[in-house]
């Protein structure tokens, strides 16, 4: 693992991406469009660790914010070949999000000279936040 001199050090960081979502807009969407919206957007860990909570809307919007915080710190967003599905977040044995990143965004993180990306939840009844790092 990473330690915090090695991060710090000039060159450590190589992206960062942060978003804030509306949780009652993930509502909406999760209540329109279903498992449709579900899975195009939401990997089946994502889904089956989620759906078990009473307030899963609350936990898919931190986990959108999540996507759209490593989208960024790829400095594409969802271009370039880079799918929501890429990009999900998992909970360790300690229930600590970690992020996994595949596919073209793997590809994009390891080009900008990336090997991890670590990212950090959050979320209220209104709003859900997330912050990406990508590290050497």
């Amino acid at each position: 693992m990473m330690d915090m001199k090695e991060l710090c050090a000039p060159g450590g960081i190589v992206g960062v991406g942060t978003d804030l979502a509306e949780v009652e807009r993930v509502r909406a969407m999760l209540e329109k469009y279903s498992d449709a919206f579900l899975n195009r957007t939401f990997t089946r860990s994502e889904i089956d660790y989620c759906s078990k909570k009473a307030l899963a809307h609350m936990h898919y919007a931190a986990r959108f914010a999540a996507k759209e915080a490593m989208a960024k710190a790829l400095g594409t967003g969802f271009a370039d070949g880079v799918s929501l599905k890429d990009l999900s977040v998992e909970i360790d044995e300690k229930g600590a999000p970690h992020a996994v990143v595949c596919g073209r965004a793997k590809e994009i993180m390891e080009s900008m000279g990336g090997s991890k990306m670590l990212v950090s939840i959050s979320h209220t009844k209104q709003f859900a936040s997330a912050v990406a790092v990508i590290s050497r």
